[in-house]
């Protein structure tokens, strides 16, 4: 029977089938293009995945190498921080208790340069700074060590060793810092060596803004200059203090020392 599609006329849509939830347009869809898509997804997937394999069983020893040397390197720098840094500065805090009265004492005037004597080189079965500061290099508290023991060598005469452990010591705390920077200035001052002496102060002034620091190595750099006959630049140290500093102990004689440096 013949038929005629009249003007107008629009063939109804295929019906649509639920699947799981999901509708499915058949009239867009061809069931063999859609295995053959799936097929091709799921034998990519397949290829990538024994690559993968492939790469790793021909390469599992240099991996497994990696992750192992990674792990026991971690391992290692914890075991050294708990056993061995831990350790040494513990020890090292506890053998250091007696040089440090000594050191004390020393600064308060009891027989000072016996008392500093004992500092560096030990008593009463206890270290003193000089060993400390070689037993435990690389800890804080040898560090620490190596200020005390070039503090005690400067008050004793031995300059020289007073800049060798002195310029050992680090610190971040900047009046700690400037102090050590000022005690070098001050051996090489007593070593006649005026012109390291002011490098030394100078760069202790430049340490700190405080009031108890830059003032005190001003007024060193400026009567460092007055030595080296600069009396420019000891006016400029000495106008300084008169100006920024005038409230501290080192302005206390100002006034004569801009005198004598005009």
């Amino acid at each position: 029977m013949a038929t005629y599609n009249k003007r107008g006329y629009k063939a109804p849509k295929p019906k649509e089938e639920k699947i799981d939830n999901e509708f499915v347009d058949d009239t867009n869809l061809n069931v063999d293009e859609k295995d053959s898509t799936t097929a091709s997804v799921f034998n990519s997937l397949d290829q990538t995945a024994s690559k993968t394999e492939e790469f790793v069983a021909r390469n599992q020893k240099v991996i497994f190498g990696a992750v192992f040397v990674i792990a026991i390197v971690a391992v290692s720098y914890l075991l050294y921080q708990k056993f061995v840094v831990d350790a040494n500065e513990q020890e090292a805090n506890k053998e250091m208790f007696q040089a440090q009265k000594y050191f004390q004492q020393a600064t308060e005037g009891v027989n000072p340069d016996s008392l500093y004597t004992l500092a560096l080189k030990g008593g009463e079965g206890k270290y003193g700074f000089v060993t400390l500061a070689d037993k435990y290099s690389g800890t804080d508290a040898g560090n620490l060590a190596n200020y005390y023991a070039g503090m005690a060598s400067l008050n004793t005469g031995k300059f020289d060793d007073a800049i060798k452990y002195l310029e050992k010591f680090k610190s971040k705390e900047d009046f700690l810092s400037a102090l050590a920077t000022g005690a070098i200035g001050d051996a090489h001052a007593e070593k006649k060596q005026y012109k390291e002496a002011l490098d030394f102060y100078v760069k202790a002034a430049d340490v700190s803004k405080s009031d108890a620091v830059r003032p005190r190595f001003l007024l060193k750099a400026g009567k460092v200059s007055l030595e080296l006959g600069n009396k420019a630049d000891a006016l400029k140290y000495f106008s300084e203090i008169k100006d920024t500093y005038d409230n501290t102990q080192s302005a206390q004689n100002i006034d004569a020392l801009i005198g004598l440096a005009q």
